[in-house]
């Protein structure tokens, strides 16, 4: 495969070497090159520059981020405007970083941020392309940390963002140049005065221009539920098309205006090449659009009549200069979707002649969309946690239809805007099959909508997608085995069967929902929520984001109504089932509650629940008082809840609470008006949990409560650090607390061993 792979291998080894920073690597990366100069290997030392490019790309990016220092402080920035999403009550606006300086004296230097991303409350009139005078108050990315779940985090990190936030109004914002809008944005301008409002517009906009803003979050679910997103990326077939046009559209000039020698003509060729480049660059030049701009090149190159590299050497030359120019792309799902799919096509096609005539067309593509089908759905499954039940049949349709027709008619249209009522034309055509599509995708995502499979389900099932596909594409086997092989790879698919717990023991997850609180505890027939997470002042629910639609949870407790507790209560009532509330019974929370007292247990599998607190009417307490407190008993273990309960709620329990417990979740968070001395000393928990975000203004948790439960030798942990916090109450083999975010993640090095954790200063 020549030069091409080795040079994309050093890449991936490069970003990859970056990004996990392995103690002494640079030192020997650096020998290497020494001993590779000496022996006169140029194409080695080629090779290690390449890695060594990559990787001190990667080095730069997480050097960029936010220094954690400068968390919560006013920055003065300056800098241009990339993107907007309108979010309602804000506007979503991700800024490239021109300067940058802290307001206060004394800060740390903050001038490698590159991009930011922050909401602005009340924002004016923004457009793509103004250079804005800000001050931002910021914190380093980061995102929730929970199981099977979308990582916003690692989001921010393969995007290049370095740090989140929100606009301030003192000192207040400037504009300082307008928006000079470029090529993109006057097409879109140009698209939006010639075409009306609706599924057309945004269908166009996203599928000749690569402008994928434009579309609704009702397209994108849509898309998403019917297997099709991949339709609205600017792929090989969009860039290949426009080329092709360019070619002929060129070498018929070639044959008019120089009969005698326009065989010779290079510059056709050369024309074609520009349009592909040119209409990738317009499309944003994303991974997919630049890999096929590549392949298209390389494809022209060999059309006409240079030497032929072969197909996998483009493969590998895309990506090798994918990962070159952009090496964040490593980590983006996208990239590997369009590398794999166009892998496949290569492995499935390569030594097989060319189809003739329609009916061999027609069974060329039925066959390719049938090996595409399994594999692409194996690959977004691993990557999304869903799977589209009518994508392999909706995609025997939307793409040729799309591809062939939809994606001609648009780019027709754009060739003719010069003469508007042509180009209106062209786009009304488009429109009318668009919206046949649309209706099309909304009617087979009604019988059969999106399915997001349980966790245990997804590796097991992208698996067997995997080897169905490998199974028809490798060449060399008989139909016998390829049907046996497919029903018994069917069989496996069916007959998975999910963990299980045994009677009598308690699985715990205490979630990561910033600033508030949220656990799951399930025993082998029932699941319990305790609270619901906060709801914050965007409207977000972090419960949203935990578990696909539809899960049902046989009893949730709301320990009291404040906001960081009972936030999500509206997502559980909507999207889940729940057989019964309880709360103290106070506050209206818009459900049928039984309220919790003192004294009720029940019992679930061998596992024991029963509420301490309150005793009586809790509306003479105070709000955080009113919790319910909650006791799990499982075998010799205990676990206690106490939500917002304070010091004096603590005191009233010490008399009921008859031994020590193994593990405690910290009461408010790890405030000091609770997990008092007292409290401390009679529960001396093995195992303490704190519930809290990551520099959460209120300094939870609070020092002075950290320190009493290490002088009462507890083993601490703290969400905000952590992520989500998962152990089994009732094993045979003790407690074992396992983090979702080990702290090595975060520079520190200390790993899943028992820590303290101190609040910031």
């Amino acid at each position: 495969m020549g030069v091409a792979a080795p040079l994309a291998v050093a890449a991936l080894l490069g970003a990859c070497l970056g990004a996990w920073t392995l103690a002494g690597a640079f030192g020997a990366v650096a020998i290497a090159l020494l001993i590779c100069l000496a022996a006169s290997r140029y194409l080695a030392v080629a090779l290690i520059v390449v890695a060594a490019f990559c990787a001190g790309q990667v080095l730069m990016a997480r050097g960029a981020a936010l220094p954690a220092g400068l968390a919560s402080a006013d920055l003065a920035v300056t800098g241009r405007i990339l993107s907007l999403s309108d979010e309602g009550r804000f506007v979503r606006v991700r800024v490239a970083v021109a300067s940058c300086r802290p307001l206060e004296a004394g800060r740390l230097p903050c001038e490698r941020l590159r991009h930011v991303r922050v909401s602005w409350y009340d924002a004016p009139s923004l457009a793509v392309g103004e250079r804005w005078s800000l001050t931002l108050r910021m914190r380093p990315p980061a995102g929730f940390a929970n199981p099977d779940t979308f990582d916003y985090g690692a989001w921010l990190w393969r995007e290049g963002i370095d740090a989140t936030g929100y606009v301030r109004n003192a000192p207040p914002p400037q504009r300082l140049v307008d928006a000079s809008p470029g090529l993109r944005e006057r097409a879109l301008e140009f698209l939006e005065a010639h075409t009306q409002e609706g599924v057309a517009r945004r269908w166009l906009a996203a599928l000749t221009l690569g402008a994928g803003e434009r579309l609704e979050d009702s397209d994108w679910t849509l898309l998403n539920a019917s297997g099709t997103t991949h339709l609205m990326v600017i792929s090989g077939l969009h860039v290949g098309l426009a080329a092709t046009f360019v070619l002929f559209l060129a070498r018929g000039l070639a044959r008019l205006t120089m009969p005698r020698r326009w065989r010779m003509a290079t510059w056709p060729w050369w024309s074609a090449a520009g349009a592909a480049a040119g209409y990738a660059w317009l499309a944003g030049l994303e991974p997919p659009a630049m890999r096929a701009m590549i392949m298209t090149l390389v494809g022209l190159w060999v059309a006409s009549g240079r030497h032929a590299p072969g197909p996998w050497q483009g493969w590998w030359l895309a990506l090798a200069i994918v990962l070159l120019v952009d090496p964040l792309a490593l980590w983006r799902p996208g990239l590997w979707l369009s590398f794999i799919a166009v892998g496949l096509l290569i492995l499935a096609w390569q030594g097989r002649s060319r189809p003739r005539g329609a009916g061999g067309w027609l069974w060329a593509l039925l066959r390719t969309q049938c090996l595409l089908a399994p594999l692409m759905a194996a690959a977004v499954l691993v990557a999304f946690d869903r799977l589209a039940p009518v994508a392999p049949l909706i995609n025997l349709v939307a793409v040729p239809l799309v591809g062939s027709v939809m994606v001609p008619l648009g780019l027709t249209g754009w060739l003719l805007a010069w003469w508007p009522p042509l180009a209106e034309i062209c786009w009304t055509l488009f429109g009318w099959l668009a919206q046949g599509v649309h209706t099309m995708l909304s009617v087979a995502v009604d019988v059969a909508p999106l399915w997001q499979p349980a966790a245990w389900q997804t590796l097991p099932l992208a698996l067997v997608l995997a080897s169905l596909t490998l199974l028809w594409a490798l060449p060399g086997l008989s139909v016998a085995p390829r049907w046996v092989g497919s029903a018994l790879l069917a069989l496996l698919g069916v007959v998975l069967v999910p963990p299980s717990l045994p009677e009598g023991t308690l699985n715990v997850r205490l979630y990561d929902v910033g600033q508030g609180q949220l656990i799951e505890l399930q025993t082998a027939h029932h699941r319990l929520l305790y609270d619901t997470g906060p709801r914050f002042g965007s409207g977000f629910m972090p419960l949203t984001t935990l578990w696909p639609a539809g899960q049902r949870f046989d009893g949730v407790i709301v320990s009291h109504a404040d906001m960081d507790h009972a936030g999500g209560i509206a997502a559980l009532r909507q999207d889940h089932v729940v057989a019964r509330w309880w709360s103290p019974g106070v506050e209206s929370l818009k459900v049928p509650v039984t309220p919790c007292r003192a004294g009720q247990r029940w019992q679930w599998d061998g596992v024991e629940f029963r509420f301490l607190w309150p005793r009586t009417n809790p509306a003479t307490l105070a709000d955080n008082d009113r919790s319910c407190v909650l006791l799990v008993s499982a075998g010799e273990q205990r676990l206690m809840i106490t939500g917002d309960a304070g010091a004096e709620v603590e005191a009233a329990l010490l008399a009921r609470l008859g031994s020590e417990v193994d593990v405690l979740v910290a009461g408010h968070h790890g405030s000091r008006t609770s997990s008092s001395p007292a409290w401390v000393s009679a529960t001396r928990p093995a195992t303490v949990l704190f519930s809290a975000g990551r520099g959460n203004p209120h300094g939870h948790p609070h020092d002075e409560v950290v320190r009493r439960f290490r002088r009462a030798g507890s083993c601490m942990w703290n969400t905000a650090y952590d992520g989500a916090l998962t152990f089994t109450l009732g094993g045979s083999h003790g407690i074992e607390v396992v983090p979702q975010r080990t702290l090595s993640d975060l520079g520190s090095g200390v790993g899943r061993a028992c820590h303290a954790i101190e609040s910031p200063p």
